[in-house]
């Protein structure tokens, strides 16, 4: 079994259970990454998360987001930058499978001379990131790219053989990284397998994002800017169900492959809105304002491949996910009233 060596270090014992795994979770600090590490931490993985904290949002956000996961002894946090090996890699040693969330998030920051930074941290950082386990032996490597690549769609739900087309320099920088994964799988061997995530939402949800923003808003009374008619729709995937199918990747025999990872619930933001109204007695004070370069009309995913693949099957409805959402928004505005 997997036992602590002397410094605080891991080592690994042959004869011992190979279901435990040393794992590293780039972005640990993120949205999706903290929930991961609370996932791979509770099946007994010993964890090493990477996140170098940048000011995108919130840093005391995301410090919260690491507080569960500093308690558990088997969880390791270096705040650094991946691009930078050195701060790293010493403690990288033994890694057995790569979870590759780390990235600079947002479609409309991504024109002009914020590109910069989206090519640097989700460009050049998966090729260097890549490189470093070239030739390690691991399990996996799992790559968080984004339904930003199919830009406006042709044929909805999309599958993952429908031709990229992204409206972003976001969505340019995931398709690039994406084609490194599969360039280093192809070349070198690199077990990678590369996620289409739909719309994450749910507890934790970055403050920049719809869902977020919205409630909060309804919660505080404030108005909510509606980009375009709110007839726009989107997969929208609870966070619980993306994690479960992130998981589910690391354990396939799937290599090579880009796989969709939706929530089986494509509607509207008009119709969000409806469900905060009537389920939640919040009313958000709407305005609608003209639509965004890089937002793309509608989303939808076909997932049959990761349901054949995974055996990955969305369980949370958006009723049910956006109740969890606000009642986490709730006490997260608490507690950073209580702070103030």
């Amino acid at each position: 079994m997997r036992r602590r060596a002397a410094g605080g270090g891991l080592s690994c014992d042959p004869g011992g259970d190979a279901g435990n795994l040393k794992i590293l979770v780039t972005g640990a600090a993120g949205f999706i990454g903290s929930h991961l590490c609370e996932k791979l931490l509770a099946a007994d993985h010993d964890v090493l998360g990477i996140d170098c904290l940048t000011d995108y949002y919130s840093v005391e956000r995301k410090r919260a987001n690491l507080q569960p996961l500093l308690k558990n002894a088997g969880f390791t946090f270096i705040e650094g930058d991946i691009r930078n090996a050195a701060a790293w890699k010493e403690k990288a040693g033994g890694v057995e499978a790569v979870f590759h969330l780390a990235a600079q998030p947002g479609v409309r920051a991504s024109w002009g001379t914020g590109f910069q930074a989206y090519a640097e941290r989700n460009v050049l950082a998966t090729q260097l990131l890549l490189e470093e386990f070239r030739d390690a032996p691991l399990k996996k490597f799992v790559f968080a790219s984004s339904s930003s690549i199919y830009g406006d769609a042709e044929s909805l739900p999309t599958r993952e053989d429908a031709v990229p087309l992204p409206v972003s320099p976001y969505g340019v920088t995931k398709l690039a990284a994406e084609n490194l994964c599969r360039l280093y799988w192809k070349n070198h061997g690199v077990p990678a397998v590369m996620l289409r995530y739909f719309t994450v939402y749910g507890p934790r949800q970055r403050p920049d994002m719809a869902f977020s923003r919205l409630i909060r808003a309804a919660l505080d009374g404030a108005p909510f800017q509606v980009y375009g008619d709110g007839a726009q729709t989107r997969d929208f995937t609870f966070v619980d169900d993306a994690v479960a199918a992130t998981v589910s990747a690391m354990e396939s025999g799937a290599e090579g492959e880009a796989l969709n990872v939706g929530g089986g619930s494509r509607v509207s933001l008009n119709r969000v809105i409806s469900i905060l109204e009537s389920g939640h007695r919040v009313k958000p004070a709407i305005e609608y304002v003209h639509s965004q370069k890089g937002d793309v009309r509608h989303t939808a995913a076909d997932v049959a491949k990761a349901r054949r693949i995974l055996g990955y099957e969305p369980s949370v409805s958006i009723e049910e996910g956006v109740g969890k959402q606000v009642e986490w928004e709730k006490r997260a505005g608490r507690a950073e009233r209580e702070t103030a």
